[in-house]
């Protein structure tokens, strides 16, 4: 065999392992994806069985979104300074082992607690999906991989609530909810075996130190904004729970002081401020967290009014997201590939409207129908809402990274995600405002025929916050490029030597 034909065989393999890594670390996203939105469909079903108040409810959903959000910019630092590929594993496993945990859960204080487990681990796993796809891939190669990336998004939006409603539904073995969680086991083992074969490892090109102090300083900031948020409505209101809010912007502050000190000190900061000066990262990172704040509001409420609002079933409840998941998958593929390249940030502007446009409609039948509405009767503006969404959240991601410096890809992933992370506790917190808050339990404990209409008035209430938010995201969004600018073929692509450790082709 010549040596060119030698080189063209590796090259080949070389691609080969290339798409098998994709579909190994996408599969975990995926994993991850449908791990959110399975739990909010069982929730009524853990809520009967394990006896867990709405406060409970609130923490097995926001703590595992505090925890993700802690600890993914420490993440995504770890993967620059170890290997993305050793931290992809170590989260995976952790990933699967919490997920045992969480199946295997007791009562609701040890479910709450390997939620917060689980949390922790997706944190590491989660930052270096991005990082890998980012020195993997070429830059002409990633407008079409983050277009995949928006795909996987919608499908685990479809596949989530549909197979946590026929996982709790079918009841397998008397478990009721617990294999929403057990399902991960075969999956995570098998990301395992062949994320060590086909993803190969690569780190930052310089020595980075981890920064503890930032570490502690975002996890206290998040978790003085977040926990009196959740336990508010239940404890009225305490003047600690107020104190404690204020307090974390103090903190945020503190953080932002001891950063730049930090990158005098030895240039190894948990979070890159460096980062904020680039305007399309700025104003990515803004409607990544308040974009996060209408997902964590909407999800929570919209299950909680289907099932114990409207008392349909788990699978009747899944069955009527459908539509909404396909309409969310289908735009986030034409987003990325055929919308942002011609038209650029007016395709988000545009789902921002679209969604807004979803919301009113599904205000507007929800209220002339009452708790007498149907499915079919949803799907006009879950269709609406789902095609708006999928506008947004593909694109979002390649504008906020596409001018990351690449020795900044773990940082700036962590970033990406814990920004919406920050937005989605923010917003299941907020459910104990916009939800919970003009729900009045004594009257409803006195006459519980009314569950139906108190349910509605609320979900009709946080929809209206929910599209407060969306105007804001829309006008946030002028802050955006106006056009995409193109990734430099060269230059970006001749760094790949320095940032990414080639490993051989075969099994190690």
């Amino acid at each position: 065999m010549s040596s060119h034909d030698a080189a063209t065989e590796a090259a080949a393999a070389s691609d080969k392992r290339r798409w098998i890594a994709l579909a190994i670390v996408m599969t975990a996203a995926f994993m991850d994806l449908v791990d959110a939105t399975i739990v909010n469909i069982a929730i009524p079903s853990i809520e009967k069985d394990l006896g867990a108040s709405f406060g409970a409810i609130q923490w097995i959903t926001a703590g595992y979104a505090l925890a993700f959000a802690a600890g993914l910019i420490t993440g995504g630092r770890l993967g620059d300074i170890y290997g993305r590929k050793r931290l992809f594993l170590l989260g995976t496993a952790g990933f699967t082992l919490a997920s045992a945990l969480c199946g295997f859960a007791a009562n609701q204080e040890m479910l709450v607690g390997s939620r917060l487990l689980q949390g922790a681990a997706a944190a590491m796993m989660v930052p270096q999906v991005l990082s890998i796809i980012h020195v993997t891939f070429p830059a002409h190669e990633r407008g079409k991989v983050f277009g995949m990336f928006g795909a996987i998004i919608g499908l685990g939006a479809v596949s989530g609530p549909l197979l946590g409603a026929l996982l709790t539904q079918w009841n397998i073995a008397g478990l009721e909810w617990r294999p929403i969680f057990l399902i991960n086991l075969p999956v995570g083992v098998a990301a395992l075996i062949l994320g060590r074969k086909f993803i190969t490892e690569s780190k930052a090109p310089k020595a980075l130190k981890l920064d503890l102090v930032g570490v502690l300083l975002v996890t206290a900031a998040l978790l003085m904004l977040v926990y009196p948020l959740t336990r508010g409505r239940e404890l009225d209101w305490p003047l600690w729970g107020h104190l404690m809010m204020a307090g974390s912007l103090l903190v945020f502050g503190a953080l932002v002081a001891y950063e730049k000190y930090k990158t005098k000190k030895d240039g190894s900061p948990l979070v890159e401020l460096s980062l904020f000066k680039v305007k399309s990262f700025a104003a990515g990172i803004a409607v990544q967290l308040t974009f996060g704040v209408v997902l964590g509001i909407f999800f929570l409420v919209w299950t909680l009014y289907m099932q114990i609002g409207l008392g349909w079933t788990p699978l009747h409840a899944g069955l009527t997201g459908v539509p909404f998941s396909i309409a969310v998958s289908v735009a986030a593929g034409m987003s990325v590939q055929k919308l942002v390249p011609r038209f650029g940030r007016k395709v988000l502007q545009a789902g921002a409207l679209t969604m807004i446009a979803g919301i009113l409609l599904y205000l507007f039948a929800a209220g002339r129908y009452g708790t007498g509405i149907h499915s079919w009767q949803m799907i006009p503006p879950l269709v609406v809402m789902g095609l708006g969404m999928g506008l947004i959240v593909a694109p979002l991601t390649d504008a906020v990274l596409s001018e990351v410096p690449k020795e900044h890809a773990g940082s700036a992933s962590g970033l990406i995600n814990t920004t919406g992370q920050m937005g989605n506790a923010l917003g299941l917190g907020l459910v104990s405002v916009v939800f919970f808050g003009t729900i009045d339990d004594e009257k409803l404990a006195k006459a519980p025929s009314e569950v139906g209409t108190a349910f509605t008035d609320a979900f009709q209430n946080s929809l209206g916050w929910a599209a407060g938010v969306l105007v804001l995201i829309f006008l946030v969004m002028f802050a955006l490029p106006a056009k995409p600018k193109q990734h430099l073929e060269g230059g970006d692509d001749a760094d790949e030597a320095v940032t990414v450790e080639k490993e051989p082709v075969l099994a190690h």
